[in-house]
């Protein structure tokens, strides 16, 4: 289930900068096709600007238009995101633990990162007998309902954990936390155990085991979890994405990696 989040609104907006993002969030997993109607809709901009923009970034790539003139974002965009540092540095000291812990479960495993009140995936293998799960690269999340994004809220300071909290907690299933008292409980299970548990918290048929990812300076830059059916024991496949997030965090303390967070 995609949600989207944008921080940008129309009364906000100034700058022709933001207004081009505000345009270019209107595109989601659900929707990756828009008219220019559709996106002048969605946006809150008047057609004449979502033409003017649209024509422009169809022009150099960011946007890329079809027969029938639904525009998608386009790979130019994607390419000028994979230079990301944050996402670049650790795709490549996390994809070999990746796709261990992949070849050792045959499950979802993912990789996210924190922005803002938000998680982040930045990568994600598909199990291909493994439960369905709707991430994909560049999805955003609410922190308090998966398992990566528990453990990206557990241990970021208090100051963020606390606006988490006064704002309202999404719920996606019965199980989804929703009482900040609740979600305070669980982030400090998550400190104690090391690792973080979120069952059946985004679909009832799903459950994920996630651990954090330290830099150079021991500070927790990202998460790596498993998304395995419900009916698996969270325990006994913990060890194995500790492990994983162990990996990761020696090969970015041992190459003095240390991430913008």
């Amino acid at each position: 289930m995609a949600v989207a989040r944008s921080a940008l609104s129309a009364s906000t907006v100034r700058s022709a900068t933001a207004r081009v993002f505000q345009l270019l969030d209107v595109f989601t997993s659900g929707t990756p096709g828009l008219s220019l109607t559709e996106m002048s809709r969605r946006s809150g901009l008047p057609l004449t600007t979502v033409h003017r923009f649209a024509h422009e970034l169809h022009r150099i790539g960011v946007l890329e238009c079809d027969s029938d003139g639904a525009y998608r974002i386009g790979l130019r965009l994607w390419e000028i995101a994979a230079h990301a540092p944050r996402g670049v540095g650790l795709r490549e000291a996390a994809m070999p633990f990746l796709e261990d812990l992949y070849e050792a479960t045959h499950e979802n495993v993912q990789l996210a990162v924190r922005d803002g009140h938000d998680v982040v995936y930045i990568e994600h293998i598909a199990g291909r007998r493994a439960v369905g799960v709707r991430t994909q690269v560049g999805l955003r999340f609410p922190l308090h309902a998966t398992g990566v994004g528990l453990v990206l809220l557990a241990f970021a300071d208090d100051r963020l954990q606390e606006e988490v909290m006064r704002e309202p907690l999404a719920s996606f299933t019965p199980r989804t936390i929703k009482d900040p008292a609740a979600l305070r409980r669980q982030l400090a299970e998550v400190r104690r155990q090391g690792f973080a548990i979120s069952d059946r918290q985004v679909t009832m048929d799903a459950m994920s085991v996630a651990s954090p990812v330290r830099d150079a300076e021991d500070a927790v830059v990202a998460a790596v979890s498993l998304v395995v059916a419900a009916d698996v024991s969270p325990t006994a496949i913990a060890p194995a994405v500790v492990a994983a997030g162990r990996g990761i965090s020696r090969v970015l303390r041992n190459a003095g990696v240390v991430l913008e967070r």
